[in-house]
């Protein structure tokens, strides 16, 4: 099978990005190089990662990098999106840390000397701990010192970097990680999650700031995720309740960076669980951003619930990937749309897009068709909505390689390279080989 687009399609020009993309504590590896972070800390906590792992070792890509940089290179990608690990380039007295600015500057100088363009995210969930030691995203000193961070590594690396990212998926890191705890640091309270949001979205604005002025001529923007959210039935209970979690999970991260201000279920909260918005927090987190990154993976179904407004129902009968997540390609076409018609946006890189499935190696393959499938669907899907007037300049398969997968561990393979994490050999999937074709077939 193949990847295929119809021949009239706008992904087929030269302008249109392909990449792919990783995180720097899902593959570096190298933990004794860097600081502790809140995920070494929380992979140490007994039952939190499902197979008992941690990222020290992950798939050493600090150690391995001249070799996948080539293998980057023989994908034939126009650029590889890549996260800064803070604690690798910011010492704990707020110094730069020279041996980890030039792991990235000799990763990037290679990278674009073969003639890939650098996508760099700030911050990909990997908080030093001694700053969260500090009080984490719930300290409004935080996003300062994001700030301060931001403004020494983009004067590091100069223009090395085609574009940044302040962010990857502050409603990961927020809810996921102060809400409901199942991610680092795991700490499990509503308020906590609306106070380290917003905290979160502020570091946004104040990076925003620096990077513009240090690197005006580079794409600088934010990368937010997004699970469409649907009614279980045509029942208005049901259809407000979709609604509802939409603002809850969805706009409550984009709106203040478009809109400046947090959707209306704001007022609806208990004191205690708004957060603690200071004057001209809503005008730094609004400023312009140059674009913006959207990961999407699936959408989620909703009925009422009396007791939380909203219960998300579990679609026993459809196609699920490896971790769980409903193939739903139609709602990638709603998102895209969706948002085009609610916002006047940048341009949209989508910066992450793909599959966890029960991979197997056989005869030094992977015959992964289902993740094939599922990406043809999807990028029909980013098709659709182009031509639907959605503004969308380029894609990113999440993710290059298989790697440490957050609290499933190294239990669910994304990759579209298969990694034996006994011997760290690399095997690029069919499904990488049918993206490598499709991206060389593209019009001159």
């Amino acid at each position: 099978m193949k990847i295929s687009l119809p021949s009239d399609s706008k992904m087929h020009s030269k302008e249109f990005t392909f990449g792919v993309a990783t995180a720097s504590f899902q593959i570096e590896g190298a933990a004794d190089s860097r600081l502790p972070c809140i995920w070494d800390t929380f992979c140490a906590t007994p039952d939190k990662i499902r197979d008992g792992s941690d990222g020290k070792q992950a798939c050493e890509h600090v150690a391995l990098w001249k070799d996948d940089v080539e293998l980057i290179e023989s994908l034939g990608v126009d650029a590889y999106r890549l996260s800064i690990s803070w604690g690798r380039v910011i010492n704990q007295d707020g110094s730069l840390n020279q041996e980890g600015v030039s792991f990235y500057t000799n990763l990037m100088d290679n990278l674009i000397a073969r003639g890939i363009k650098v996508y760099a995210t700030l911050y990909h969930w990997d908080l030093p701990q001694h700053i969260e030691d500090q009080g984490g995203w719930l300290n409004r000193k935080t996003a300062y010192l994001f700030q301060d961070y931001a403004d020494k590594i983009t004067q590091a690396l100069g223009d090395r970097v085609h574009s940044y990212a302040t962010l990857n998926e502050p409603f990961c890191s927020s809810y996921l990680g102060y809400e409901i705890g199942i991610h680092a640091p795991g700490l499990a309270t509503k308020a906590y999650g609306r106070k380290s949001a917003h905290h979160l979205l502020l570091a946004h604005g104040l990076a925003m700031q620096v990077i513009q002025k240090n690197c005006p001529n580079a794409l600088n923007g934010i990368v937010l995720n997004f699970t469409p959210c649907y009614p279980y039935s045509d029942k208005p209970a049901d259809i407000k309740a979709s609604q509802i979690a939409d603002d809850y999970f969805n706009q409550w991260y984009i709106k203040p960076i478009m809109n400046g201000k947090y959707p209306e279920i704001i007022n609806d909260f208990d004191d205690g669980d708004k957060p603690d918005i200071e004057p001209g927090d809503m005008d730094i987190i609004s400023q312009p951003i140059d674009f913006l990154g959207i990961n999407f993976y699936t959408r989620a179904v909703y009925q009422a619930c009396s007791e939380n407004q909203f219960e998300q129902i579990d679609m026993k009968d459809a196609p699920k990937t490896d971790i769980g997540w409903e193939i739903y390609p139609a709602a990638f076409t709603d998102l895209l749309t969706s948002l085009h018609n609610t916002y006047t946006l940048p341009p949209i890189y989508i910066t992450e897009n793909g599959a966890a499935m029960d991979d197997k190696i056989v005869d030094d393959a992977v015959n992964d068709l289902d993740r094939l499938e599922y990406y043809q669907a999807h990028l029909n899907a980013v098709n659709d909505a182009i031509e639907q007037g959605v503004k969308i300049d380029g894609y990113f398969a999440w993710s290059l390689m298989d790697n440490f997968e957050w609290a499933e561990g190294y239990l669910k393979r994304f990759g579209i390279v298969y990694v034996d994490y006994q011997t760290q050999k690399r095997t690029i999937k069919h499904s990488g080989l049918a993206y490598r074709d499709f991206i060389s077939q593209r019009a001159e």
